[in-house]
């Protein structure tokens, strides 16, 4: 039985013509829904040091690395074990209905999250909780809206259409960087309030605009499926984000009986779940989409490209803010925001290339693009690993924006050959499982690139930092103490644009040193200078790597078949 032959129900609609008037209103509405799901994905990444300022809680102490990384990974890791179920109840109930009712979840999340009327852990509970809400509103609509356009939009329109929805998705991340460091020091719970009159205005439009017009088949949920679908990815997605944490006197904690217990049973639970998939009469994955060429080569692709993007927003955030800009006058207060102003070179170059190459792609086809794209994307990593720390950034800007056009071009192309090879009946759980892959390599990449970080730093930051602290007057034992934390919370203080220095060894321990070693050691150029050799030898392990899977997906991305795919 293929894709195409599957038996089901007579469908509820016919799909009707889509007309020009409705399917730029579909196309300007779903646009502003997943430009405001990943706009939230990335907004905390820059305002996190005003919003654990506002509820009064510092992050570095121990135990509180926990809230860190779930405001920021809670997010992705509920939007990606969702995304699948929620396509395939679009295409059961109505994309439109399950589209429209993602609005108001995350709306309504938004709003929550900026009332948070809680102060330390309560209060940093309350947002996890929320972002994991806010996730889920946001994967019911990345979700359904590639299908709702494909819905919409002619095939010879389609990869304009998907293009301009799926790069506002993919630039999204970058401008909620810069949003984030604008609004979070005028107050922190603009962070989340910014979303809420979109959300409204999008809730109202999208209800009173948007119309069924794919074809809808009824048909009993997969419960089993369903739950060792979501607990399985879940498991391996939780023991990913604790991997990178230090356990059980280790810098990180892959080897800790925990992780070791999370990965093996969500990689058996996902067995279980492939196995259920193959037996079900109606399952929740549509395995047999699988046979078709595109479809599979061109959600393999999307995979790699996430794996080797995933985590390079990270690691410019932490080069930039631990490193270039202190060296270069930005105190370390400033540097969020500027570390989220100098990345948009990158969000330029999606801009530009995304709706382009959709457009030409609807002419040529997907293949040349979405390779070309990849090929792009792994020479600019080239030339991201032989940039010196100190850079020009002239010339870092010029690499960022060939690195976002060659990504835009890839993106577009991409997802518009993938929808196109899906069964209309099925796109709702087609666009999910891509959208899961993607999604779901994210975190994966998050992982990697922090523990080839991780690796790096290892080696020789620990005495670098106690030599420095001693030779500054720091005593033995402070200076040990903060030479033995893991090198994580190093990348964490860096991250989040503390003064690193006064973070790791204490306010109290600086505070008795004499005014000139103060000033030496919470300089901007003590810490750059301590973290720049470890970090650039783990930075360009971490390129090598993005290079790799960007020339891994350009080989699976041309496997796809015809050049019209």
């Amino acid at each position: 039985m293929t894709a195409t032959d599957e038996s089901t129900p007579a469908p509820v609609r016919a799909p009707r013509t889509p007309s020009d008037r409705y399917k730029w209103v579909a196309l300007s509405n779903t646009t502003v829904g997943v430009l405001l799901a990943t706009l939230d994905a990335s907004i905390m990444l820059i305002g996190m040091p005003d919003i654990f300022r506002g509820i009064h809680l510092d992050p570095l102490q121990r135990g509180n690395s926990f809230y860190l990384l779930w405001m920021i990974l809670g997010f992705l890791i509920v939007s990606s074990v969702l995304v699948v179920s929620l396509g395939r109840l679009g295409d059961m109930f109505g994309r439109v209905r399950m589209y429209n009712l993602g609005f108001v979840v995350y709306t309504a999340a938004s709003l929550g999250l900026s009332v948070d009327p809680l102060t330390s852990r309560p209060g940093a509970m309350w947002l996890v909780v929320g972002r994991v809400i806010q996730g889920v509103g946001a994967a019911f609509l990345v979700a359904n809206s590639a299908a709702i356009l494909t819905d919409a939009f002619p095939p010879n329109q389609r990869g304009l259409a998907l293009g301009i929805n799926n790069i506002a998705g993919i630039s999204g991340s970058f401008i909620g960087l810069v949003l984030g460091g604008v609004l979070a020091p005028i107050d922190w719970r603009l962070v989340f309030l910014v979303s809420v009159p979109p959300g409204l205005f999008g809730t109202i439009w999208a209800y009173t605009k948007l119309e069924e017009r794919g074809e809808r088949h009824r048909a009993p949920i997969d419960w089993w499926g369903n739950a060792t679908f979501a607990l399985g990815l879940v498991l391996v997605m939780i023991g990913i984000s604790y991997g990178i944490e230090p356990a059980g006197g280790k810098s990180m904690g892959w080897t800790s009986p925990p992780v070791m217990g999370e990965l093996a049973g969500g990689a058996a639970l996902l067995a279980a779940f492939a196995v259920i998939e193959t037996r079900a009469a109606n399952p929740m994955f549509r395995l047999p989409l699988f046979r078709i060429r595109a479809f599979t080569f061109g959600t393999l692709s999307s995979f790699l490209s996430a794996v080797g993007r995933g985590g390079l927003m990270f690691m410019l955030i932490i080069w930039l803010q631990g490193i270039w800009l202190p060296l270069h006058g930005y105190s370390f207060a400033r540097t969020p925001l500027w570390a989220g102003i100098y990345m948009l070179p990158l969000t330029a170059g999606f801009l530009v290339a995304g709706p382009a190459s959709g457009y030409l792609s609807d002419r040529w086809g997907a293949r040349p693009f979405a390779t070309g794209g990849m090929i792009a994307a792994a020479g600019s990593f080239l030339l991201l690993q032989a940039l010196p720390v100190d850079f020009s950034y002239p010339v870092f800007a010029l690499l960022l924006f060939v690195n976002g056009l060659a990504m835009g071009a890839f993106a577009s192309p991409n997802r518009a050959g993938v929808m196109n090879s899906l069964p209309s009946a099925h796109r709702g759980a087609g666009g999910g499982m891509n959208s899961t892959f993607q999604n779901s390599a994210q975190v994966l990449s998050i992982g990697i690139f922090f523990t080839l970080m991780i690796v790096g730093l290892s080696g020789s930051l620990p005495a670098a930092l106690a030599g420095g602290l001693h030779a500054h007057g720091v005593p033995p034992a402070a200076a040990a103490r903060a030479a033995s934390l893991p090198p994580v919370q190093v990348l964490f203080a860096a991250f989040l644009g503390y003064d690193p220095i006064r973070a790791l060894v204490g306010s109290h321990v600086l505070a008795s040193l004499p005014a000139s070693s103060q000033a030496a050691l919470t300089g901007r150029s003590f810490f750059p200078g301590l973290i720049s050799a470890p970090f650039h030898a783990g930075l360009r392990t971490a390129f090598l790597f993005a290079m790799v899977a960007c020339l891994v997906a350009a080989a699976a991305s041309w496997s796809r078949g015809s050049n019209k795919a």
